[in-house]
């Protein structure tokens, strides 16, 4: 791998390898601290969230990103090994910053402001890849978030999924629409055209009506599988969610949980469906463990946190089956 910069360890294979940018969070808290704090620090970033929540799940996961050599960097490489997060694919470069974001919230919810122009994990380039990496894994998940931070870091996705579906590796796609980084013309065009090459979609329903002009989930779920997807998994929030393919259309209805916090949501219930995947269970089970993985996220605070361990979500699946 060519790289400016220095790789964790030499690269080993994973059976899923989640490709996008960490970033370094600091959280609103609604009543400053007696030290005079009002920012709680965690960590972020769809891939991030996403291989932490497969890790917990038992996925043999790994990161696929670059980190600034900085404490920020540092500390996502700690908490990688804590969770069991393969590292082998991380680079730390020594010239750019890791991403940073700050979450303030008001009575309209909780907003979000970003630093991460010129981050080294914006920055990453086609030839940078860990094409043996990527050759090696079962699953590799990508996201539009890192399609959008950068015109590099588009098209190093577009050649991570070509060198994964030239050589059997799985490609799953989460659709996450964030209108700061780019324009809603470009977010289609790019997002449709990844959809045409991956096997798992995941659409969220208000960002899919806003990506397809459809307002109908089955409407919506028909254009992705049009478009090429050979599996679409549509999150429609408090209705639930469906996964359907060519053959089959499977809808289930969400956990009643009081929610308190719905960041990292949509990361871990792409993270627990793409574990269970992989490992070979039905469409129907898969977005069973991934309903079930989301409606105890959204029960804590922050993106790392609340995240579930599968023994928790057996006892969620486990409790609503016995009602």
């Amino acid at each position: 791998m060519s790289t400016k910069g220095t790789v964790n360890n030499e690269n080993t294979a994973c059976q899923i390898l989640s490709f996008g940018e960490p970033m370094y969070e600091f959280s609103q808290i609604k009543e400053v601290s007696d030290t005079g704090a009002d920012f709680l620090s965690g960590f972020g970033g769809d891939a991030s969230n996403f291989a932490i929540a497969a890790a917990r799940q038992g996925a043999d996961v790994g990161m696929l990103t670059h980190l600034g050599c900085d404490e920020f960097g540092q500390r996502f490489i700690d908490l990688w090994e804590k969770e069991k997060v393969n590292i082998s694919n991380v680079v730390n470069n020594p010239d750019a910053h890791t991403g940073v974001y700050f979450i303030t919230h008001n009575n309209d919810g909780h907003h979000f402001s970003f630093l991460r122009k010129g981050s080294a994990a914006s920055l990453i380039t086609a030839n940078q890849l860990p094409i043996e990496s990527i050759k090696k894994a079962k699953l590799l998940h990508v996201t539009a978030i890192t399609q959008a931070i950068s015109a590099s870091s588009c098209d190093a996705v577009f050649e991570a999924i070509k060198i994964a579906k030239a050589n059997g590796t799985l490609v799953s796609y989460d659709t996450n629409l964030r209108l700061k980084l780019w324009s809603i013309e470009r977010a289609k065009a790019i997002i449709n055209e990844t959809a045409t090459m991956v096997d798992i979609c995941f659409p969220s329903l208000d960002e899919a009506q806003l990506l397809t002009g459809l307002e109908d989930a089955d409407e919506i779920i028909d254009h992705y599988l049009a478009l090429g997807a050979k599996v679409v998994v549509l999150k429609r929030g408090s209705e639930g969610a469906t996964v359907a393919d060519a053959t089959q259309r499977i809808s289930i209805s969400p956990h009643k949980v009081t929610p308190v916090d719905a960041t990292a949501a949509g990361d871990s219930f792409a993270g627990s469906f793409c574990t269970h995947y992989a490992n070979g269970l039905s469409l129907e089970e898969c977005l069973k463990h991934a309903n079930a993985t989301a409606s105890i996220t959204i029960t804590g605070y922050g993106a790392v946190a609340p995240l579930p361990t599968l023994q928790q979500v057996t006892a969620r699946i486990n409790d609503d089956t016995s009602k």
